[in-house]
């Protein structure tokens, strides 16, 4: 996944958690593409002051990620439904009742999972 991608996870689970400048300044840089300069120019500050603060709120996104894991089982539990999806569209395809207990199957184990934690 590329590194606008990422943020972009990250600032949607945790952004709420930074300050008010941290969350403007992500927003615009990651979600408007806007530049270090156009950032700075419009918060009236030197782009060194855009730039560190990116880089602290980057961190403290990574660190909150580190420490909950909340986009990491996002991610788990989107690729395993994918696979059920798959799992249903080749027993539609095929007739295969055996698709349809194996997609049955990993939802059971994904909802015993979210129950436990």
């Amino acid at each position: 996944m590329d590194k606008v991608a990422w943020m972009a996870l990250l600032f949607d689970f945790y952004g709420q958690l930074l300050t008010k400048k941290q969350k403007s300044f992500i927003d615009l840089y990651y979600g408007h593409d806007l530049s270090l300069g156009e950032i700075a120019e419009n918060y009236d500050v030197s782009r060194q002051a855009v730039y560190d603060s990116l880089k602290r709120s980057e961190k403290v996104l990574s660190d909150y990620e580190d420490k909950l894991g909340l986009v990491k089982r996002f991610l788990d539990q989107r690729k395993k439904l994918s696979e059920v999806a798959r799992l249903l569209d080749e027993s539609e395809i095929k007739g295969s009742a055996e698709s349809v207990v194996k997609a049955r199957q990993m939802l059971e184990r994904m909802l015993e999972i979210s129950s436990e934690e």
